[in-house]
């Protein structure tokens, strides 16, 4: 009888040995793949996340024109304040086309004035402009002008160098190198 229990004692001690490997092992598969699940879900570059949402397609045309989308591609973090094709639209008839075929020196300078170092999400973006009091937030870009930003009725508000302003329309846009912020106008540097 005391064999019996040794016996049992043992095959069950064996069983619950096995069981917990293949536990483990599940939990590695499984652990494995969220971790494939959260790569195939992240969010691509600032360039991807532009080119995926079809709302940029001028702004994506126009950053491989200025030969950037290496450059957001890159580490960053960046802040973009990106200007939707109807933005483009609200420019002069032909400047587009200028800019990305003759002038792109001009685009280059033009962009690079939407883009900030870091990653400012919505709720910082806000708590810096109320932090800076009325005369709004100056920002510097990486373009080396300036904008201001302001809140207008909650609403944050861009007036750029020319003195042109923009309304941001959506915020936090996630991309794995920092954040889109929606704008309704282009911004003009100096």
């Amino acid at each position: 009888m005391k064999m019996l229990k040794i016996t049992l004692a043992s095959a069950i001690a064996l069983g619950l040995a096995a069981c917990a490997e293949e536990a483990a092992e599940t939990d590695d598969m499984m652990a494995d793949e969220t971790a494939m699940a959260e790569d195939a879900t992240a969010p691509g570059t600032i360039p991807e996340v532009a080119e995926g949402d079809g709302n940029f397609t001028t702004l994506v045309a126009a950053v491989g024109a200025a030969e950037l989308g290496e450059t957001l591609s890159g580490e960053g973090p960046f802040t973009v304040f990106a200007p939707t094709d109807e933005a483009f639209a609200k420019l002069p008839e032909g400047t587009v086309e200028a800019l990305t075929t003759e002038e792109t020196d001009k685009l280059k300078s033009i962009l690079t004035y939407h883009v900030v170092e870091g990653a400012m999400d919505a709720a910082a973006v806000t708590s810096a402009i109320e932090d800076a009091g009325e005369e709004g937030l100056v920002v510097e870009t990486v373009g080396g002008g300036t904008f201001t930003a302001t809140l207008v009725d909650g609403q944050v508000m861009i007036t750029d160098a020319a003195g042109n302003t923009a309304t941001v329309t959506a915020t936090d846009v996630e991309a794995s190198n920092g954040v889109i912020h929606v704008i309704d106008t282009v911004l003009m540097p100096e």
